[in-house]
């Protein structure tokens, strides 16, 4: 396993993760701050359900982040389950893009890191939260 050092990184590197770290703060301070189910919230509503009626693959992700902010991991399930289930991922993705996957997880990511994971999963979960019957109605955001 490559080990991941910050001092190895390039300029701009530091710098996109200077941004990212700031925007994640800044994203957590809005959401803690705000609520997204207010009628007249600040978050702008789903374009995709606002046309077809249906839900997307990220419907109920800015409550779900709202939920979560307030420590509510529940609630935060309830508006979008995939996403929460994915959100652990990120970081894991991130440092595989980077070649320093800890040994043990190397299966676990080369099957994550297949596209065709993706290509299979992101559509089935859309098709199956706009079902309407139990347990794809689980789905769809609370």
């Amino acid at each position: 396993m490559q080990s991941f050092n910050i001092l190895s990184l390039k300029t701009s590197e530091k710098l996109a993760l200077t941004m990212a770290a700031f925007a994640a703060i800044a994203g957590f301070w809005i959401l803690r701050n705000y609520d997204p189910n207010t009628p007249d919230n600040l978050f702008p509503p789903c374009i995709f359900k606002a046309i077809t009626g249906y839900h997307c693959i990220g419907c109920g992700l800015t409550r779900a982040l709202h939920a979560l902010a307030h420590g509510d991991i529940a609630g935060a399930f309830a508006m979008n389950p995939l996403a929460m289930l994915l959100l652990p991922l990120i970081p894991l993705m991130l440092l595989d893009g980077r070649g320093a996957t800890p040994a043990p997880l190397k299966p676990f990511m080369s099957v994550v890191m297949t596209p065709k994971l993706w290509l299979v999963l992101l559509p089935v979960y859309w098709v199956a939260r706009n079902l309407p019957w139990v347990p794809f109605t689980w789905l769809a955001p609370g």
